[in-house]
């Protein structure tokens, strides 16, 4: 019989997951259906959202074949059904305060910082970019750790020897961007584009980095359509940027700028994002979601 979800010490909250204590080695992922976007939690959730990113993340967890934080399938027995499908046990893991930003692609604030420095995160870029320009080579791109409801901020790779010292900056940028080229190689494949995309990584108990939290989920990375990127415009999408452009369009009416938390999410945004994720999810694994292990938060 499976336990409770009630049976673990509720131990943090995100923007999108809580965690649980299993027991003294491991830890409760349970990915729900919220979206963040701006820094804010909306009050609009996306059905089915936490179990795509629960199957996006096993399915690259095994792909990349790296060293990852996952301590059992996905039905593992420790795994309350109430949170089947949607909840991982996981490793715990000596977190790294850094976030593991790639970027193949130049958009978001990688694209404000260039249009105002010329670089990215302190890395020189040549003149004449514009949104959606490849790099010749992958960077890597780190950011600082937010608390929740604080923003992300942009860092330089001397920043990351300051808080981790110069052999972890090292191994933690080489496989941010081994890892990211990989995962984006196979995408590619697919069709799809991961223009950049966020990891975490922890060191265990043998002081070996481990791949951890989520990974080229739908809410780490910015996903592309191949057949039609066009350099120079703002890409069709399969991932939360869909949400965000919702947000600042005029339809939305609200001022990103301002005090005033975002309005809820229109019903058709609402599914229309639901099935980017799923589209996201099938094209790039190969499998239907529909097969995917059920329950809901």
């Amino acid at each position: 019989m499976r336990p409770a979800l009630s049976d673990y010490q509720h131990v943090a909250s995100g923007k999108v997951r809580e965690i649980y204590r299993v027991d003294d080695r491991h830890l409760l992922f349970v990915a729900t259906d919220r979206i963040s976007a701006y820094d804010y939690i909306l009050d609009s959730e996306i059905p089915d959202k936490g179990r795509i990113l629960t199957a996006m993340s096993v399915f690259f967890f095994d792909h990349l074949q790296v060293p990852h934080h996952l301590a059992g399938a996905p039905d593992d027995a420790r795994i309350p059904e109430e949170v089947l499908g949607r909840a991982l046990v996981v490793r715990q893991l000596d977190m790294l305060p850094v976030e593991a930003v790639a970027r193949g692609y130049l958009t978001g604030s990688g694209l404000i910082d260039y249009q105002k420095t010329g670089s990215v995160c302190g890395i020189p870029l040549p003149p004449g970019l514009v949104e959606a320009s490849r790099f010749a080579e992958p960077l890597f791109t780190p950011a600082t750790k937010a608390e929740l409801g604080e923003h992300d901020v942009n860092i330089t790779f001397d920043d990351v020897v300051g808080l981790i010292g110069a052999e972890r900056a090292e191994q933690l940028k080489e496989r941010t961007l081994q890892t990211y080229s990989r995962g984006a190689e196979h995408a590619l494949s697919k069709g799809i584009i991961v223009a950049d995309t966020k990891f975490e990584f922890g060191v265990d108990g043998s002081g070996e980095l481990v791949l951890a939290d989520e990974v080229f989920t739908p809410d780490s990375s910015r996903y592309w359509r191949a057949d039609d990127y066009t350099e120079g415009v703002v890409q069709n999408s399969f991932d939360k940027q869909f949400v965000r452009n919702w947000l600042t369009g005029p339809e939305s009416g609200w001022d990103r700028h301002g005090d005033q938390a975002p309005p809820p999410l229109p019903a058709d945004i609402v599914e229309a994002t639901r099935a980017r994720y799923i589209e996201a999810y099938e094209r790039i694994s190969g499998l239907r979601f529909d097969d995917w292990i059920g329950g809901r938060l």
